[in-house]
């Protein structure tokens, strides 16, 4: 591929700053932590590095509620320490993707700040303000993510403002121009400051409805999907008036018309709507984003059936776009536990599911421990931090389970900081430290590491075309092609030996990572959470 197309099948390593490594003692992950490990990073041979957010902000979100965009938190470092990782990370050869969250901001920010005083400031309608109805109830029935109504109220103008999540973190208003253009010069800022790219939160929600109508309920039995359960009111609607409007697709233009400027930049956007393949199809064009990902592969359903039909309805939608899949990231419990449960301590399982998101056709998103094998991690409820897992707890645990410190060592600290940390660390996460696995050839790190360097050399897999193939119940199977090369893919989800015995005769290729199949004349022999890679002719 060419320097310009990079991003076409990397491998993209999700830092999340809080928890990776703390080096001012504060219990806190920060910028100079990454620098200090890029070289792990960069051995472990992905392409790219994407950093949640590190900008200004009260935390309510952790990160995601901005007070200003162009700025380093100092709990993260200084501008001068963000600058220092992306100088290395290019040296290393890793490009460096930055989260930018478009569609709203802190409560803190300068913006919001002036605009909550009054009807006729010049911020006055930077955000989504509106009058109550007459009995004094908000505008329209629209709800947050985070539970609860998406308004409130304001006493210094008399109105309500939107916020799809949390009540600190108000929309901003996109249908005025000076809105989008701030916006716009925002991103700028960082790629002139030598970014290659953003992941672009929730970009489906900057846009909502001129004119505030109802979402229209939804029946019971639909409530389900865009990992929101049915306890959640969020799950009682439609969204089809408050997200993914028409008018997002001329934002998105505008983006790429920008990241055009800046030839090696690319963009991935999160998605998250009624119907996420479709509007991943929709959004991931030539004239507006690069990638695309959303959370189909990031909920509990597992099975082959599910992973082909979920990969060849996005295929169809979208024969041209590039996507990009994960199954982990800071947001869902941590895969090794959606797929095993509770014991989740499955070295074959953490080999293979890498491997797995790994061949499929697009580029990947691999969450800072999954090549740790680490499973999900037990937060107790005084110990939470998350506002989503405080609101619902019991039923939901929120995301603090997934967003524990990275675990360097196998010490009471893991290494991560020298006083206690800011979610804790368990002994089942210490157990699988870097520390441990790093010496130990047989470990899940090791066993990572070779297969993400084996794959850099199979054009197949980095760009190639994607094709499923009938298989037992249990196996996933498709072939890969490009520039030449054929490869046949399979993948044995289940817990028992798996037997194909039409295979035929390829030729197995010898590949590190997940537990290898064997060709038995022409039948396939797959080991539980097997796999076997084969030369097609």
């Amino acid at each position: 591929m060419s320097e310009q197309h990079w991003w076409r099948g990397a491998v993209i390593y999700q830092i999340y700053p809080r928890s990776f490594l703390d080096t001012d003692g504060n219990g806190v992950g920060d910028l100079p932590g990454i620098l200090a490990r890029l070289d792990y990073v960069a051995a472990l041979g992905v392409d790219a590095i994407w950093i949640a957010p590190f900008f200004t902000s009260p935390m309510a979100d952790f990160g995601y509620d901005i007070a200003d965009f162009r700025d380093v938190d100092p709990l993260f470092g200084t501008l001068a320490d963000f600058d220092r990782v992306l100088e290395k990370a290019h040296a290393l050869g890793l490009k460096v993707i930055i989260d930018q969250v478009l569609g709203h901001c802190s409560i803190e920010h300068p913006w919001f700040r002036e605009s909550r005083q009054s009807r006729d400031n010049p911020k006055a309608d930077w955000f989504v303000w509106a009058d109550a109805k007459p009995d004094g109830t908000p505008p329209n029935n629209w709800l947050s993510i985070f539970g609860g109504v998406a308004w409130t109220w304001e006493p210094r103008r008399g109105q309500y403002y939107l916020h799809n999540f949390l009540s600190s973190q108000p929309e901003l208003n996109f249908h005025n121009p000076d809105v989008y253009a701030a916006q716009l010069e925002n991103l700028k800022f960082w790629l002139d400051r030598g970014v290659d790219g953003f992941r672009l939160d929730s970009i489906n929600f900057p846009y909502h409805d001129a004119l505030l109508r109802d979402n229209p309920p939804k029946p019971a039995e639909l409530r389900t999907g865009r990992g929101f359960s049915p306890d959640n009111p969020y799950a009682f609607q439609y969204h089809i008036y408050n997200n993914t409007r028409p008018e997002n697709l001329g934002l998105l233009e505008d983006v790429r018309a920008l990241l055009d400027r800046y030839p090696q930049a690319t963009s991935l956007g999160e998605i998250s709507s009624e119907d996420s393949l479709a509007t991943t199809a929709e959004y991931v064009t030539d004239q507006r984003l690069h990638m695309g990902y959303s959370f189909e592969l990031l909920t509990d359903e597992r099975s082959a059936a599910y992973i082909r039909q979920t990969v060849e309805a996005l295929e169809a939608k979208m024969p041209r776009g590039w996507p990009c899949w994960a199954i982990s990231n800071h947001d869902v419990p941590r895969a090794v536990t959606r797929w095993r449960g509770e014991a989740a301590d499955d070295d074959a399982l953490a080999r293979q599911l890498v491997a797995l998101v790994c061949s499929l056709r697009g580029s990947v998103c691999l969450y800072q421990g999954e090549e740790l094998g680490l499973p999900e991690a037990e937060v107790p409820f005084e110990a939470l931090c998350d506002p989503y897992g405080k609101a619902f707890w019991p039923n939901f645990k929120g995301r603090d389970g997934c967003r524990t410190p990275m675990p360097w060592t196998a010490d009471a600290d893991a290494g991560f900081s020298t006083v206690p940390p800011w979610l804790p660390v368990p002994q089942t996460h210490r157990q699988r430290s870097v520390a441990t696995q790093d010496p130990d050839p047989a470990s899940v790190l090791n066993a990572i590491r070779a297969f993400l360097r084996w794959r850099k050399a199979q054009p197949a897999l980095v760009h190639g075309s994607i094709r499923f193939i009938d298989v037992p119940e249990g196996v996933l199977a498709f072939e890969r092609e490009a520039a030449g090369q054929r490869l046949r893919v399979v993948f044995n989800l289940s817990d028992a030996v798996v037997e194909w015995r039409d295979f035929g005769a390829a030729a197995l290729l010898d590949v590190p990572g997940p537990a290898p199949g064997v060709l038995d004349g022409t039948t396939l022999v797959l080991p539980r959470h097997g796999a076997a890679f084969a030369l097609a002719g």
